[in-house]
């Protein structure tokens, strides 16, 4: 049965491929996130930066060749868009900025997220179930730098 959870169709995964497939993949809302947050260009190395104090990377530095694929993928997907800053000194840089479509996908990440905490939160208590135990608290988890 279909839930805002899951796409209906293979065409509601390209609206935003990333969606539903797998939690290793929560880079593409926090790159969204921050685009979206600037509402300017910006160069993949702030975005490296910045996504080191988001939740998902918990103040560590992100790999910066995984953020460079996604933005790639991203593009592709027409989420972003990017164009070369050559200024007169220095090197050049190439700059992303949020798509119309890139702001529609940050807007179900929303409910995806929702969808994904329901589904851990379940999957939790069926393991503790499994176990013939009760349902530990939920941990206090920290993204402050240890």
């Amino acid at each position: 049965m279909w839930s805002s959870c899951h796409p209906k169709s293979d065409e509601d995964m390209k609206e935003c491929a990333e969606l539903g497939k797998s939690l290793s993949r929560l880079s593409q809302p926090t790159i969204l996130m921050i685009l979206a947050q600037s509402g300017e260009p910006m160069h993949g190395y702030i975005i490296v930066q910045q996504a080191a104090h988001s939740p998902m990377f918990g103040g560590k530095k992100p790999d910066a060749t995984g953020i460079y694929r996604a933005l790639k993928r991203m593009e592709e997907q027409e989420l972003v868009t990017s164009e070369w800053d050559t200024p007169q000194e220095g090197s050049a840089k190439r700059m992303f900025t949020l798509t119309d479509k890139g702001y529609s996908c940050l807007r179900r990440w929303i409910d995806a997220l929702a969808c994904y905490e329901m589904t851990i939160e379940q999957l939790r208590e069926l393991a503790a179930q499994s176990l013939g135990i009760d349902l530990p608290p939920t941990p206090e988890c920290s993204h402050d730098p240890a």
